[in-house]
């Protein structure tokens, strides 16, 4: 069993910056990856970068390259999300998630373990 903890959303002017965080605990995580989804009202949850833990090798959405910067502390088991020149429409409740492989990480489906969410809020 993997128990994720977030912690770090808030609210921020657009332009800003934000950093979320993963803790993961449970298991080792050698093999796993870990996500990031977000999700609006009345809208779907939609992926938006992703993790390899052993290797660290970054996967995001294209609408956050370049702005997001997704990052791992094996020592601490925690998952960062860095968040930089928000925008209004980022403005979700983000979820991370741990995945048992490395394969398909945009689809929640692969995903058997989600954290609580924390919101994340960039006013205009």
């Amino acid at each position: 069993q993997v128990q994720l903890v977030e912690s770090g959303g808030g609210l921020v002017q657009a332009g800003g910056s934000l950093r979320v965080s993963c803790v993961a605990s449970g298991r080792t995580f050698s093999g796993f990856a870990m996500g990031w989804f977000r999700q609006s009202p009345g809208k779907e949850r939609e992926f938006v970068a992703a993790i390899i833990w052993h290797s660290g090798s970054p996967l995001y959405e294209d609408s956050v390259k370049g702005r997001f910067a997704v990052s791992r502390d094996n020592a601490e088991n925690t998952a960062y999300l860095q968040m930089n020149s928000l925008k209004p429409e980022d403005t979700a409740v983000y979820y991370c998630a741990a995945a048992l492989g490395a394969s398909a990480l945009r689809s929640a489906r692969n995903y058997p373990y989600w954290g609580q969410g924390t919101q994340v809020t960039v006013s205009s």
